[in-house]
């Protein structure tokens, strides 16, 4: 009897482990691994939404006698992570992927001057304020100004003026 139970442990394991490596298998044959990582890319239609794009030209318009705009700047171009008594690789993964909406840049020397983010509706979710609380803890240690806008409040190139001089951006 007891030999009866062994065995059937045993097919059960074997079963187990065979059920599992197919599983392991179909997965990864699901997805197709190119030989020496040469993957294919299709170019996007956009690179950034309507509304992003109608508050660039807005922006642009009303910061072009000093500022270039670049749209959609990653954290990583913009914040040097070699910072001396933190891990620099993680310091790297936790910037790598987030990204702000624009940044302006002297038109004489190029430096960043202001980082910009334009909130819509997703910055209204837990996850998502939660990012942006941390984004704003970043900018504000690397001292370099994170301003943000809600789309109401950008109806009109005045308005942006408005808003930009009251946050001291002329």
């Amino acid at each position: 009897m007891e030999n009866t139970y062994l065995f059937a442990i045993i097919a059960l394991i074997i079963v187990v482990i065979f059920v599992v490596s197919k599983l392991s298998k179909s997965s990864s044959q699901t997805r197709k691994v190119f030989k020496n990582n040469t993957y294919s890319y299709i170019a996007k239609d956009l690179l950034m939404t309507r509304t992003e794009t109608e508050f660039f030209v807005k922006l642009e318009r009303a910061v072009n006698e000093r500022y270039y705009v670049f749209p959609q700047v990653h954290l990583s171009s913009l914040l040097d992570h070699h910072v001396k008594g933190q891990e620099w690789k993680y310091a790297f993964s936790h910037i790598n992927g987030k990204s702000v909406d624009y940044v302006l840049c002297d038109k004489k020397t190029l430096r960043p001057t202001y980082a910009i983010e334009l909130d819509d509706h997703t910055h209204d979710k837990a996850d998502r304020r939660t990012r942006d609380a941390e984004v704003e803890r970043i900018f504000e240690e690397a001292e370099l100004p994170l301003v943000r806008f809600r789309n109401k409040d950008v109806s009109e190139v005045e308005i942006i003026k408005a808003l930009m001089n009251t946050r001291k951006l002329s």
